[in-house]
């Protein structure tokens, strides 16, 4: 399966998801690498399994086995650090912020493809997620990094399209996971 296979299975009510998922393929804002590995940690955020396999078969020629395991790692540490963070940062107890977080996130430090690449990953699963304070220190760390506002952008441009592609399959009464 590709994205464009993952189109022709888009109901016609989201039509404009359709040309979005189009859109993807042909920017070039963004490298293969930080896109495809982007592309596929939001795809594993969806949980939508037909969405999932469309990128990883579309991903799989511009991403090495470190990229790909870095972009599993992108949608599974932030899948823990949202939950943690939105919620001491939600919590009218602010107490809760100054307290350690314990919570093992080595691969923050050596995720095995750019640093830049890995943040945009984690800003992009963190806005799928809807943890303002993880979307705002890895804008932050992309920014100090000399990061384009344009690529932050695309990156949660892509992100949005990606969950729209998911949630339309959903709504069509396709099965969110296998």
């Amino acid at each position: 399966m590709s994205i464009e296979d993952l189109k022709q299975q888009l109901p016609d009510f989201a039509k404009d998801v359709r040309l979005n998922l189009s859109g993807i393929v042909n920017d070039e804002t963004l490298t293969p690498e930080a896109k495809y590995g982007l592309l596929l940690a939001c795809a594993i955020t969806s949980r939508n399994r037909q969405v999932i396999e469309a990128v990883e078969a579309e991903a799989a020629p511009h991403l090495s086995p470190k990229a790909r395991d870095a972009a599993r790692a992108a949608a599974s540490i932030m899948a823990m650090n949202n939950v943690y963070y939105r919620f001491a940062h939600l919590v009218s107890n602010k107490s809760y912020a100054s307290m350690p977080a314990r919570l093992r996130m080595t691969v923050l430090a050596n995720p095995g493809v750019s640093k830049a690449d890995f943040e945009l990953w984690c800003l992009a699963v963190s806005a799928i997620n809807g943890c303002g304070a993880c979307m705002d220190s890895h804008e932050k760390v992309l920014v100090e990094a000399g990061v384009s506002a344009e690529a932050i952008q695309t990156a949660v441009r892509f992100a949005g399209i990606i969950q729209s592609a998911a949630i339309a399959l959903e709504a069509a009464g396709q099965p969110v996971a296998a």
